[in-house]
């Protein structure tokens, strides 16, 4: 399985930016989806989820009610639509897959796509 994520850049405090993972090769072995971040001297965190064949989501409480996970099943892509963004926002995001094998263990990750938001 290799993940492509994409749709990273600058903005303003308030704006908005949508992210996409393109999922390819051996799909039908991914679980769930999700997003991470990470700044410099920081351990990575955890963002969203998404079940792939499902759709059940989960979010770190600081962004629900202003980020949204969402899959294409069609397209093989996973999206993070990002609004109402925040200074402490800023990170690298990731994509990751989780197999069906060890229960909460990631096996496979994109190589992340900077996100900046200005104040």
């Amino acid at each position: 399985v290799q993940l492509q994520a994409s749709g990273g850049g600058l903005v303003q405090a308030g704006g908005s930016l949508r992210l996409s993972c393109a999922v390819s090769g051996r799909t039908f072995s991914i679980y769930k989806m999700g997003w991470f971040r990470q700044v410099p001297g920081n351990e990575r965190e955890f963002v969203a989820a998404i079940i792939w064949s499902g759709g059940r989501t989960n979010y770190e409480d600081s962004v629900v009610g202003r980020f949204t996970i969402s899959r294409d099943n069609i397209k093989n892509t996973v999206y993070l639509q990002m609004n109402s963004l925040k200074p402490e926002d800023t990170a690298t995001y990731y994509c990751a897959g989780q197999g069906y094998g060890v229960v909460g263990r990631y096996d496979y990750w994109g190589q992340g796509t900077l996100v900046t938001v200005s104040s």
